[in-house]
């Protein structure tokens, strides 16, 4: 039996529901069973002849970046497999998801690698970093976007937590999470 979960219509309800879930999808494509945003934030959809988002939208696409921008010491955002984009409580990220889906950066595709040791200079931009690596036509551009894409779940990079960033901003996952890989460290040995 599903449990009624009470509608989120802010900020701090979101919150509470991400921690509270543990993880979640931020949109209807999270997965058959996984709890997400779209199912539970109660605002208005976009109504028939309305211009641009409807409240719904847009406050759940801007609490994916916020959440974790002012509680990063509890709010995570990532990816999962086959790539959706989820939140999910600190607490999560150490006990349950980090063990399971990180993998070494050798393990990663050679342009994952590339990627990655541009990142290692200092953050970029999706785009900016797509430009320095001459990856903005295809098919580079789409191996530039599943890279991308492997490193985020395989959790070597990260986006950065900044209300300042108006475009997703990439860091290595150590430079922002090492706590959370000493934690594993510390648990496994």
């Amino acid at each position: 039996m599903k449990r009624k979960v009470a509608a989120v219509r802010t900020f701090k309800q979101a919150r509470t529901y991400i921690l509270q879930a543990g993880i979640c999808g931020i949109f209807s494509d999270a997965g058959v069973g996984m709890a997400n945003l779209w199912e539970v934030v109660d605002l208005p959809d976009r109504q028939p002849g309305e211009k641009g988002w409807g409240q719904k939208i847009i406050a759940i696409w801007r609490w994916k970046n916020e959440l974790p921008a002012i509680y990063p010491a509890e709010i995570f955002y990532g990816k999962i497999p086959p790539g959706r984009a989820v939140l999910m409580s600190m607490d999560y990220l150490r006990m349950e998801h980090y063990s399971k889906y990180h993998r070494p950066l050798r393990e990663c595709s050679s342009v994952a690698q590339k990627i990655y040791e541009r990142l290692k200079l200092d953050p970029l931009t999706t785009g900016s970093l797509r430009e320095e690596l001459n990856m903005t036509q295809r098919p580079e551009r789409n191996r530039f976007e599943r890279a991308l894409q492997e490193l985020q779940i395989t959790l070597n990079i990260a986006r950065r937590n900044s209300l300042e960033d108006e475009n997703d901003t990439w860091v290595l996952f150590t430079d922002q999470y090492l706590d959370v890989v000493h934690a594993r460290e510390s648990f496994t040995s």
